[in-house]
């Protein structure tokens, strides 16, 4: 009797083994990322839940965050108002949410001015090099001779008091970091095989910096971003403390502090609701950064 030998496909003998394992689904993934990774999705679960309560402050907040009520002014925290009231009879805490919104625009928007100028301007020193790496070199290094409250005081002071004025000066601050490490990533990158495969085949200067480069330096630049939100938000809550920020009746965290400090020693709890949402946004983006680094560091992710 003929023996029948059994084989196996030879299409599953040239496959190696993690090919013909299914793949994971996409919540599946999500969810191995998040259990490799336990700090940045705390951090992340954390700064979902500000941006949601920014979003819905209209919502959230049980008083308006203008309307005064002499009669209850200065009143000590209670059921009704769970972080007391401000001299003028405003709910702290309506206005403490609001402040989050405010804050959370701060940090978005002084990091896009910052990125968009500093990575535009790293991307052109760090390629094209000569004259023009020269000229914008030297205006960092002329912007970092300046202390950068100071800086940020005197551009503000220019423009005038106001949040956007605030938000612009916060945001030319974080143009020499972004700068700095693009122009580094770039003289490294364009060095590489794909960067001369792409000179070759005739593409662009422009095309070359955004097509190619651009995306392929894109992680140091997210991790410095996280990191930036944080210290933008700080800064504009110091420019709003010296009341060169966000004016009244804006309900900003750093004036709602500065309007506190009078309070200090018969109504401290005045200080306590916008100090605590404005370490919790900082200290936020700060471990986020943090863990990002560690997380997106090839050399951490070898260990």
């Amino acid at each position: 009797m003929q023996q029948i030998e059994t084989t196996a496909p030879a299409a599953e003998q040239l496959l190696p083994i993690d090919a013909i394992r299914p793949r994971r689904s996409r919540t599946a993934s999500l969810l191995h990322t998040a259990r490799k990774y336990p700090l940045v999705t705390f951090m992340l679960s954390i700064l979902s839940i500000l941006a949601l309560i920014a979003i819905f402050a209209p919502v959230l907040a049980p008083y308006s965050q203008y309307k005064t009520h002499p009669e209850v002014a200065l009143q000590s925290p209670t059921i009704q108002h769970w972080l007391g009231t401000d001299a003028l009879g405003r709910d702290t805490l309506s206005r403490v949410i609001f402040g989050i919104r405010v804050s959370l625009q701060v940090g978005v928007i002084a990091v896009a001015i910052g990125a968009v100028f500093g990575i535009t301007m790293g991307l052109i020193a760090g390629y094209v090099g000569g004259l023009a790496d020269q000229l914008l070199s030297r205006y960092i290094d002329a912007q970092l001779a300046f202390p950068g409250i100071l800086l940020a005081l005197a551009i503000a002071n220019s423009l005038g008091p106001g949040l956007y004025h605030a938000m612009w000066a916060v945001g030319i601050l974080g143009i020499p970091g972004y700068m700095r490490l693009t122009r580094g990533q770039v003289l490294q990158a364009r060095e590489f095989e794909y960067v001369t495969a792409a000179k070759l085949i005739g593409a662009g200067r422009t095309r070359i910096m955004t097509r190619h480069i651009l995306p392929n330096i894109f992680t140091p630049l997210l991790i410095v971003g996280s990191l930036a939100a944080g210290g933008a938000i700080l800064a504009e809550a110091a420019l709003s403390f010296l009341g060169i920020g966000a004016q009244p009746p804006t309900p900003d965290l750093g004036s709602m502090i500065n309007t506190a400090k009078d309070y200090l020693q018969n109504q401290a709890w005045l200080s306590v609701g916008p100090g605590v949402a404005i370490f919790l946004i900082v200290w936020s983006f700060a471990n986020l950064g943090d863990a990002l680094s560690d997380a997106l560091n090839p050399r951490l992710k070898e260990r």
